[in-house]
């Protein structure tokens, strides 16, 4: 299966060492996630050609046969510029247009203000998973119908990938407590995504997410054998800085459209 997208491409790789189906379908990629049925972005069709006038009524029926029990619509385009097509369509359709900076690094440089006052390890507990669950929560809150279970799903799907070999989760703690994660996943190809950096509210400005981010890229191109290292960040978001001052480097643009079902 042929993807241009390295956004797309590593995010793909991630469903199938976690259990989703692929089905290339031509002009788009079918893919679902049945262990976790309200898991957005492991349910959606990736198109790989922008939107041209006319063509949502056309996809939306695509995805609606492919997902007849779906309470969102999500699509993704195979392109690395950004390009969507037809944007006001889509908006006026109800449609929430992301896009996302795909980055990469072949080597990292040290934080410039490192953290020493946390404990840095892989999740290895259960307890440590369980504390997963809560600081996804604690830095992502929804209020949504089933919005928990649809995170303790996910991270066992994680914790899966763990256990099959694929990569590491890691944490930052303070005794006990965990501050902050990540994940670091790999199929062996020489390319290893990252997933998931987050750290607790009442631990930011710290120093603990570039650290972290740092200890687990040096894992990641000595233990796991990486080549290239893969981070999609918000654009907008203070922490695409930090990624870039670790040695991180803009290579793409990664686009996904949303809407709930109505």
């Amino acid at each position: 299966m042929q993807i241009k997208s390295l956004g797309y491409r590593t995010d793909l790789l991630l469903l199938r060492l976690s259990g989703s189906e692929l089905t290339d379908a031509g002009d788009h990629v079918v893919v679902r996630t049945p262990a976790n049925p309200t898991f957005w972005w492991g349910n959606y069709l990736l198109f790989r050609s922008p939107f041209a006038p006319g063509d949502l009524s056309r996809r939306l029926e695509t995805f609606e046969t492919a997902f007849p029990e779906a309470r969102h619509v999500a699509f993704g385009i195979d392109s690395v510029d950004g390009v969507v097509g037809a944007d006001n369509e889509l908006r006026e359709a109800g449609f929430e247009i992301e896009r996302s900076t795909v980055m990469t690094a072949q080597a990292v440089l040290p934080p410039a203000r490192p953290n020493t006052t946390s404990a840095y390890r892989f999740l290895d507990r259960d307890d440590d998973w369980e504390q997963l669950v809560g600081l996804t929560l604690a830095c992502s809150p929804m209020e949504i119908e089933g919005y928990e279970q649809f995170n303790r799903r996910k991270v066992a799907a994680e914790r899966r990938l763990v256990q099959d070999g694929h990569g590491q989760w890691f944490g930052a703690f303070d005794g006990d407590r965990l501050q902050a994660s990540l994940g670091l996943v790999t199929d062996g190809s020489g390319v290893a995504r990252f997933q998931n950096v987050q750290t607790h509210p009442d631990d930011r400005s710290r120093g603990i997410a570039s650290t972290l981010v740092h200890r687990a890229s040096t894992y990641g191109l000595t233990a796991l054998g990486a080549e290239t290292l893969v981070m999609v960040a918000d654009p907008e978001y203070l922490a695409i800085g930090l990624y870039r001052a670790l040695g991180f480097e803009d290579t793409e643009q990664q686009v996904q459209l949303t809407r709930p079902a109505p």
